[in-house]
């Protein structure tokens, strides 16, 4: 359920700038190469504060998310869906919806979402 719903949160706020399925674009990272090496914590800062990397004569800004709840309530999501596709666990493609929503997982959301 993990991947399905992080494959969701990425493709509402992620892809547009880091392409579908993960795999990058002219103007940020391919991420199914950066997460071979990124860990969670890693991950959670750069997610949170943002970023700004300098390649050449590009700038890259990963803005901060830190205060976007359809990104923070679903990190986790999104680091499993991320990671799968890294570790070729998971292909190109919508994944599927195998299982439903574990309890925990819904009264995480409702927490974070402040239902």
């Amino acid at each position: 359920w993990y991947t399905y719903s992080g494959f969701r949160r990425y493709h509402s706020e992620c892809h547009v700038c880091h392409g579908p399925e993960g795999v990058g674009s002219t103007y940020a990272p391919d991420l199914t190469t950066s997460m071979k090496t990124l860990g969670y914590s890693d991950f959670l800062g750069i997610i949170a504060s943002g970023q700004e990397n300098v390649w050449g004569r590009n700038n890259s800004i990963m803005p901060a998310l830190g205060d976007n709840k359809n990104v923070m309530c679903y990190l986790d999501d999104i680091y499993v869906y991320l990671k799968a596709r890294s570790d070729g666990a998971l292909p190109r493609g919508r994944p599927k919806r195998a299982e439903e929503k574990p309890k925990e997982a819904r009264e995480f959301e409702n927490s974070c979402l402040g239902e």
